[in-house]
């Protein structure tokens, strides 16, 4: 089959494709898909061209748990139009697609969020790929700050319902001792991408879960069992996994960097990817957002509720990536591949997270600092980013 004809081209000094480095080429653009790659001295005069003689263009980043963005939270307001400024807010700092996430909570939000997401990708947000269901069935001893009275065990009509969610992309994070015997391969099934986390669950029960098909582990090393010599826990199943996708947060406060080498040398190529872990003061002056009822404090790049615990994370994706190549030493290809490429493959989304034929024209334009200049999503290019 003939490739159509590109009606644009995006021209870069200097191109990350999600595999490689390329230099002095041109991006061919039909509409909203990449058509080809080529030397940008070979592009024909007819194709209207934007040039870039400086920076970096990478592909668009994806984030697999946005909380909230620019002032806002999605479980205080679970509607479509809170989803669009999430994304919209995320998008000024780099990420070009994303699942907004809701946290545990009572099963009237948590149906409302569904509703949301859906009613906002049926009007055409390219951004918004699908949800995750952080909880509720949690661990009550590893909840973080879930609220525990919004915890709770798995009936069958919630089973059922999650089963229904038909062709809503969800990624549902759960405790895998939570569960009876047979539901995450019932969920898995319907393919929901079920990921363990805030679990308490022995290295036994995480082998388990992994028969069933358990896909990924939700930020690794936080909220999750231990690793220590006689009982491996959730950590260790997930360090010992050669198949599900481990999420982490880079963001300083969460995880050592040290911790985050180890993780990056543990896993099999590929599996290790960034999370934000975002909340309402990402994109946002404010210094702090309502939890539940609760004020959560922005403090030294930290969020804290009353009693100390940390409550997410105030950073985009783009500055887990800084943090990985600044602080943690990882070569700058495979930090971007970390919040592209990898997290694509979890989603089995081909068409993203690369700049290849085929792919959805989802770029990103970094300066030598790292710091965003622009946006593409689906080959609509946003107005310049302010300052990450």
């Amino acid at each position: 089959m003939t490739p159509p004809s590109p009606d644009s081209a995006v021209c870069a000094a200097t191109l990350f494709d999600g595999e490689t480095w390329q230099y002095d080429c041109a991006v061919l653009l039909a509409a909203s898909t990449v058509v080809g790659v080529m030397p940008a001295a070979e592009l024909p005069r007819q194709v209207p061209r934007e040039t870039i003689a400086d920076g970096l263009l990478v592909p668009g980043l994806i984030d697999l748990q946005v909380n909230g963005g620019g002032g806002l939270l999605f479980n205080n307001a679970p509607t479509a139009d809170t989803v669009r400024q999430i994304a919209a807010s995320h998008r000024h700092l780099g990420t070009t697609a994303l699942l907004p996430t809701l946290l545990s909570d009572s099963p009237e939000v948590m149906r409302a969020g569904v509703a949301a997401v859906r009613e906002a990708r049926r009007d055409g947000a390219a951004d918004i790929l699908g949800i995750h269901l952080e909880g509720p069935f949690f661990a009550a001893a590893r909840r973080g700050t879930h609220r525990e009275d919004r915890l709770r065990a798995p009936e069958a009509a919630d089973i059922d319902w999650l089963c229904s969610l038909g062709d809503l992309p969800c990624v549902l994070t759960l405790a895998p001792e939570q569960m009876q015997p047979g539901q995450i391969r019932q969920l898995t099934a319907a393919g929901i991408k079920v990921c363990a986390g805030h679990s308490n669950a022995s290295y036994a029960r995480m082998q388990l879960a992994q028969q069933e098909g358990l896909r990924g582990f939700t930020h690794l090393f936080n909220a999750m069992s231990a690793l220590t010599a006689r009982e491996p826990g959730v950590t260790g199943a997930a360090l010992d996994s050669q198949h599900c996708w481990l999420g982490i947060i880079a963001d300083g406060h969460h995880v050592h960097p040290a911790s985050i080498r180890i993780a990056q040398r543990s896993v099999a190529q590929g599996k290790l990817l960034l999370v934000s872990d975002a909340m309402a003061t990402v994109g946002s002056d404010d210094p702090g957002f309502q939890l539940y009822g609760e004020h959560i404090e922005r403090c030294n790049g930290q969020l804290r509720n009353s009693a100390g615990v940390l409550a997410g994370s105030t950073i985009s994706l783009l500055e887990a990536v800084r943090f990985c190549r600044q602080e943690v030493g990882l070569p700058l290809a495979e930090c971007l591949r970390m919040a592209s490429r990898y997290p694509a493959d979890f989603l089995e989304q081909p068409r993203l997270g690369r700049i290849a034929p085929g792919c959805r024209a989802d770029f990103l334009l970094l300066d030598d600092k790292l710091m965003p200049r622009a946006t593409w999503v689906a080959g609509e290019r946003s107005a310049p980013t302010p300052a990450a």
